[in-house]
């Protein structure tokens, strides 16, 4: 195999939540070495890129925020591109809010006054929640997902997380998002390979998740590499990763 950059998943891949996986640290190290860039991609949107790259730096993995691409990351990009100048209304937690504040994004309490509903990750997701979004999701009014995450993997088992609840509005409002980005979105895959500066199939995509990591790289041409350290594990029917290796301690030996 031979790559000029990759793109690595994070959570199941080179880490599980704050714990580094055995032989991440030589393997990212030795990835280095035979690439000329790397970007580390999550569907987690709670945690900005600055943070991201602090924690891996703490657990000795090189990385720069420049680096890190986050579904909130590509959430805030798409919002600039399609609702610049609109009102928006977040079904989301603090982490998310704060984000797109952050951005200089119009962010509104009052849900029959916005433009545009963003749902994402909220530990605090209730009824009124979700009685706010049929409220606000009138016609005419954009609907955009942060990542379509239905679980995220936790010590005690797995937690409703993003899609989970873009799915109730959705089924509430009986309506589709207009865009869910994260993986394995093309804006997400856009946004990865701008910032590579690589064509895709001059890049390998490692990741542990069949239905986003593996998806996104199949679908822009990217060399794949399914580990099987994560939640959902190699055998998913469906599934045409390029290579099926144990943990990420094995991918520096796929390299020519």
């Amino acid at each position: 195999m031979t790559s000029r950059a990759a793109v690595v998943d994070l959570d199941g891949t080179l880490v599980h939540g704050d714990t580094l996986l055995p032989g991440a640290r030589d393997a990212m190290a030795a990835i280095r070495e035979r690439v000329e860039a790397v970007c580390f991609v999550t569907n987690n949107p709670t945690v900005p890129p600055e943070a991201y790259a602090a924690r891996l730096r703490d657990l000795g993995v090189a990385a720069a925020p420049d680096e890190i691409l986050t579904a909130c990351t590509a959430t805030i990009a798409y919002l600039h591109e399609h609702h610049a100048e609109d009102a928006l209304f977040l079904i989301a937690g603090d982490a998310i809010v704060n984000q797109l504040r952050d951005a200089d994004l119009t962010l509104v309490a009052d849900p029959t006054a916005c433009e545009c509903v963003v749902v994402g990750y909220d530990p605090e997701f209730d009824y009124d929640d979700l009685h706010a979004g049929l409220r606000a999701l009138r016609d005419g009014v954009g609907f955009v997902g942060t990542d379509p995450d239905r679980t995220i993997p936790t010590a005690d088992g797995p937690i409703p997380g993003s899609g989970a609840i873009i799915n109730a509005v959705a089924g509430v409002t009986e309506r589709e998002p207009d865009a869910v980005l994260g993986k394995p979105s093309e804006e997400t895959a856009t946004l990865l390979l701008d910032r590579l500066g690589v064509p895709a199939e001059e890049c390998v995509l490692i990741g542990d998740n069949p239905e986003t990591d593996i998806a996104l790289g199949e679908a822009v041409g990217m060399t794949t590499v399914l580990v099987e350290t994560g939640l959902d594990g190699a055998n998913e029917d469906g599934v045409h990763a390029d290579h099926v290796v144990a943990d990420i301690g094995a991918v520096p030996l796929l390299f020519d």
